[in-house]
């Protein structure tokens, strides 16, 4: 075993026996950052969310690591110079781009960086000798040295997947891992960050306001009319004519393209890949998402709308129904409101900036429903609030909202799996019943 694997083994060890402050830290920050499994425990995905935590936790302002360096003053100063590098690990979902000279090239899809793996820190891991080019692998890697990195732990191999399957497995990466979307890019973060806010401040220009009762039909119609005039908006600030390609701008400013071509392929990019580029309408670091309604929201009569620049849009349909429900007093209404407010307890969609607002506006009301609902007549709004939302899986911190601008590469992806499926579908549809055994 390799000095490096010792020293993660140990550190491991370390915050699986610590008692006290640093286990109640570890309880905790598995509860808020372990993914859902519905229900299943799954071994490798645990090892992961404890591999973050003894690499990024904190038990209030000192990191584990440091906690672990102040128990083990013997190591040598390489050492403790090594695991000190490991705050900068990070988890991401790569793709196996090459294996030479047992070392693994690994791209991160989220933010398109690569890096180079040591295969040997991870020779006594039963997952080593299946990893193969093309496969899409869940890990956390970590800094090695100045020039390698190495699999910090278990990774999950997720197999040589197609555009609809790797779309899917971003989307998982963005729900269960919201603290590690783009940890190795936090200027992107930034940018998706800032993007929410503008979103937010144009969505209160469109509608007047920042919370709104509308029909569906209107605010899938209003939705789609903002979409079109921030994109149009941020084509305009950038000074971009969107009726044109990135060859014809470069020809009005005097340069030529078989220049732009040879440097990016001197650079190590495929040809075809580059002609592409060049004949792309699409130009931009970072895109904003086009805004999809589902049908229950299109087609219902009332949805309410909230918008706030860092929890972003929530577009619910229910809500119209629960205000009723909270406001009425007649005995009727009573469990309807106590079985919408037990949905809106289970569901993560209905957030803890959602339950700011019920708080804010039906704070009596809502106290006794949650009374009846919890089975506990002593429930105190205000002092069992913070224990409520935790216990129910509401996180304080907003994570990033659908509305957040993406790289672009992501945003072909996304686009490139639906359009995909789609024809799919189509093929399916245009394809004749068949009869007797053929049909089984």
């Amino acid at each position: 075993m390799t000095q490096a694997n010792i020293l993660r083994n140990d550190l491991i060890d370390f915050v699986y026996d610590a008692q006290g402050d640093i286990a109640i830290a570890l309880e905790t920050y598995a509860a808020e950052n372990a993914p859902t499994t519905q229900g299943k425990f799954d071994k490798s995905l645990y090892n992961l969310t404890v591999d973050s935590f003894a690499t990024t936790g904190k038990v209030e302002d000192k990191s584990v690591i440091d906690l672990y360096l102040a128990e083990t003053p013997q190591l040598k100063a390489g050492d403790r110079e090594l695991v000190q590098s490991w705050q900068k690990s990070f988890l991401g979902l790569f793709e196996v781009l090459e294996i030479r000279d047992n070392t693994a090239i690994l791209m991160n899809w989220l933010t398109t960086k690569t890096y180079p793996v040591s295969l040997a820190e991870s020779s006594e891991d039963p997952n080593i000798d299946r990893l193969q080019t093309g496969e899409i692998v869940l890990a956390r890697i970590a800094p090695l040295n100045a020039n390698l990195w190495m699999f910090f732990g278990d990774f999950v191999i997720k197999g040589k997947l197609g555009k609809p399957k790797l779309a899917v497995a971003v989307g998982e990466f963005k729900d269960n891992y919201p603290h590690a979307l783009y940890s190795d890019a936090p200027d992107l973060l930034e940018k998706a960050w800032q993007s929410v806010a503008e979103y937010h401040d144009e969505f209160v220009n469109h509608f007047g306001r920042d919370r709104l009762t509308i029909s569906g039909y209107e605010l899938n119609k209003e939705i789609s009319e903002l979409y079109q005039q921030i994109s149009q908006k941020r084509l305009d600030q950038a000074g971009i004519d969107r009726s044109k390609s990135l060859k014809e701008m470069a020809a009005e400013a005097g340069t030529d393209t078989a220049e732009i071509k040879a440097a990016a392929i001197e650079e190590g990019a495929e040809a075809s890949l580059v002609e592409k580029a060049l004949d792309s309408q699409s130009v931009g670091e970072m895109v904003t998402p086009k805004v999809d309604l589902p049908p229950d929201i299109k087609n219902a009569e009332q949805v309410t709308a909230f918008s706030h620049p860092r929890w972003g849009q929530m577009f619910l349909p229910s809500y119209p129904r629960l205000e009723h429900y909270l406001a009425s007093e007649a005995p009727e209404d009573i469990p309807k409101a106590e079985k919408l407010l037990r949905q809106y307890l289970d569901e993560a969609k209905y957030n803890t900036y959602v339950w700011q607002q019920l708080k804010t506006d039906y704070p009596q009301f809502l106290e006794t429903r949650l009374q009846s609902i919890l089975e506990n007549p002593d429930f105190d709004i205000e002092k069992d609030w913070e224990t409520l939302l935790r216990n129910h899986h509401k996180p304080q911190q907003p994570r990033l909202p659908e509305s957040a601008s993406v790289p672009k590469h992501l945003d072909d992806l996304f686009k490139s799996a639906i359009a995909q499926v789609q024809k799919s579908k189509s093929k399916g549809k245009k394809k004749k019943k068949k009869k007797g055994f053929a049909a089984l």
